[in-house]
C-alpha cells in the first residue's frame, strides 16, 4: 500500500514538471529603457570614482613610504650621532679619572719614597749609636733590627 502511494506521488510530480509553464510577456516601455540607461550611467560614474579613488591611495601610499623612509634616516642619523657623543663622552671621562688617579697618587708616591729614604737613614744612624752604646744594641737586637 505504502509503495503504490509513493509511486502515484513520484509520477504526479513528474507529470507536474512536464507541463510547460507559459510565460506572460511583460511589457518593456521606454521608461524602463532610460530608468536602465540612467543606472549604467551611475554605474560608469561610480567606477570611474573607485578608479580615482585607488590613484588618490596609490599616490599617498607612495608619499607617505617617502616620507616613513626620509624619518627613519633622520632617526638613524640622530641615533648614530647621540651614540658617538655618549662613547666619545664616556672615553673623555675615562681619560679623566686614570689622569687624575696618577696626579692624586704622585704626592704620596714622592712622600712614601722621602720616608722611606729617612727610614733608612734612621736605621744607619740607630746601627753606629748600637756599635758605641749596648743598650741601644740590647734594644735593637730585641726588635729585630739587629
Amino acid at each position: 500500500m505504502k509503495q503504490s502511494i509513493i509511486v502515484l506521488a513520484t509520477i504526479g510530480i513528474m507529470v507536474m514538471a512536464a507541463i510547460p509553464v507559459q510565460a506572460r510577456d511583460v511589457p518593456f516601455t521606454q521608461e524602463d529603457r532610460d530608468r536602465i540607461i540612467r543606472l549604467e550611467d551611475g554605474q560608469k560614474a561610480l567606477n570611474q570614482r573607485v578608479d580615482d579613488l585607488k590613484a588618490d591611495m596609490n599616490n599617498l601610499k607612495a608619499e607617505l613610504k617617502s616620507d616613513m623612509n626620509h624619518r627613519f634616516d633622520q632617526l638613524t642619523n640622530f641615533m648614530f650621532w647621540g651614540l658617538g657623543i655618549l662613547f666619545g663622552g664616556m672615553g673623555l671621562l675615562i681619560t679623566l679619572v686614570i689622569w687624575d688617579r696618577r696626579t692624586a697618587l704622585a704626592p704620596a708616591v714622592r712622600k712614601t719614597k722621602e720616608l722611606e729614604e729617612q727610614a733608612e737613614l734612621l736605621k744607619k744612624a740607630l746601627k753606629e749609636v748600637a756599635m758605641k752604646d749596648h743598650h741601644v744594641k740590647e734594644a735593637l737586637k730585641h726588635v729585630g733590627l739587629l
